[in-house]
């Protein structure tokens, strides 16, 4: 019924077409959430939109997950075996990378065989591989690639840092033992892709100009089609004026509160270092301000004990998996704050605007797709917690609108503006 009330939406080149989206997990994860949102987002719109996933969590009927539990883990232990020889058995950067190799792939999945358009997401782990897409264009598969991180765009790293290898043909990979040599696994991968690319015609949708810049600018992706969509938000969603307290927080809430999440908040890019220099220098500069403000931090936290260095009034809520915490949260909240060394997106930046409240965070990637700089936020130099502090600073003595914030993201993010400009896509490529 749902699909059927809105499918005269739809353009007459995908009306009976059916689309299917892969990706990791549906809940677990960055990537997983917002690809769940698009299908649903899709689905409204009058799509016949659905999921295939290693991990499911979520009761959704229009969700599917790959093969049995003991075939899925065989593929994901062999993946990061080959991994781990690789880099030297070094544990901190294993999951930095992926080889795209030992998957179960999705060629099989009846849904698959029955669509029309594949939209490939974050599908690392164990549950499609390199060969596996050549696989779907045999199919006669039309190809959609959503890019979440650098990883279509390098051998085998999810994120370059500071490295250019892969403007050139990658090689001496900063993540594997001894620094890597030039034939070394990033390299035999970059071939991999490169010959893929050739061969297989795909467009590449990348969630931020950042990283549509990035994807321009390298060897693999420089001469393929490449646009930039992002992630969609429930922003429509998110109040600016919450009427009551609808969540009894165990500490009574300073006037100006501050807002810093993430999945996991000491996972070392997220930067949790800069914030909490940061926030010492204004307590030790700015006592006035510190005296009515605090920071809550929301997300898992492997050593809550960084905490204990931190002198402002702060308060660890934990990992919240309620919408309505986070709504009221960013609906009270003054500013939100972001100081990872970065993000393709930054999530947390829209919600948190989404909400009314104030983007402080670093640049040079795709939060700046999110933040205008002294009009809908501040964004510091790079790596600067005084310029942090100094956007904090400005943020809490800030009149912007709060309903001028969530405006400016619900014209960009909104889940049924992005699910359009997908629905474009979908008719252009079908031709």
């Amino acid at each position: 019924m749902e699909l059927q009330t809105q499918k005269n939406n739809l353009p007459e080149n995908l009306q009976g077409k059916k689309v299917v989206l892969i990706n990791h997990s549906d809940t677990l994860g960055g990537a997983a959430i917002v690809t769940f949102r698009l299908m649903q987002a899709l689905r409204q719109q009058g799509v016949d939109a659905r999921m295939v996933v290693y991990t499911k969590t979520s009761s959704e009927e229009n969700i599917s997950k790959i093969s049995s539990r003991f075939i899925r883990a065989t593929a994901f232990c062999l993946e990061r075996l080959r991994l781990m020889f690789a880099n030297g058995f070094n544990y901190d950067n294993l999951f930095k990378i992926s080889s795209g190799d030992f998957a179960l792939n999705v060629h099989n999945h009846p849904w698959v065989k029955e669509a029309d358009i594949v939209c490939l997401n974050w599908f690392n782990q164990g549950l499609m591989s390199v060969n596996g897409i050549r696989k779907l264009h045999k199919m006669g598969k039309k190809i959609i690639w959503t890019m979440h991180d650098m990883w279509a765009m390098t051998g085998i790293c999810h994120h370059s840092y500071e490295c250019n290898y892969f403007l050139d043909k990658c090689g001496n990979c900063q993540f594997l033992a001894g620094g890597g040599k030039p034939t070394d696994l990033s390299h035999k991968l970059w071939e991999q892709k490169d010959r893929l690319y050739r061969d297989v015609p795909m467009t590449f949708v990348a969630v931020s100009g950042w990283l549509e810049r990035r994807a321009r600018e390298s060897s693999l992706l420089r001469n393929c089609a490449v646009m930039t969509i992002h992630n969609p938000f429930p922003v429509e969603n998110f109040y600016t004026k919450p009427t009551k307290l609808l969540y009894s927080l165990e500490t009574k809430m300073k006037p100006n509160l501050i807002l810093f999440g993430a999945a996991r908040i000491d996972d070392p890019i997220k930067g949790l270092n800069y914030t909490i220099d940061a926030l010492n220098y204004i307590f030790d500069n700015n006592p006035e301000i510190a005296t009515t403000s605090a920071i809550y931090f929301f997300g898992a936290m492997k050593n809550p004990e960084l905490l204990d260095n931190l002198r402002f009034s702060h308060r660890w809520l934990g990992r919240i998996n309620d919408f309505k915490i986070i709504r009221y949260l960013c609906g009270t909240a003054k500013v939100i704050l972001s100081t990872s060394l970065y993000e393709t997106l930054g999530g947390t930046l829209v919600e948190g605007q989404a909400g009314g409240a104030i983007p402080v965070t670093f640049g040079g990637d795709g939060r700046e797709d999110v933040v205008e700089h002294l009009k809908t936020g501040y964004i510091a130099r790079y790596k600067d917690y005084k310029d942090i502090a100094k956007g904090i600073l400005w943020a809490l003595e800030s009149n912007i609108s709060r309903e001028s914030l969530h405006n400016s993201v619900r014209d960009k993010f909104s889940a049924p503006v992005i699910a359009r400009k997908y629905i474009d896509l979908f008719s252009e490529i079908v031709g």
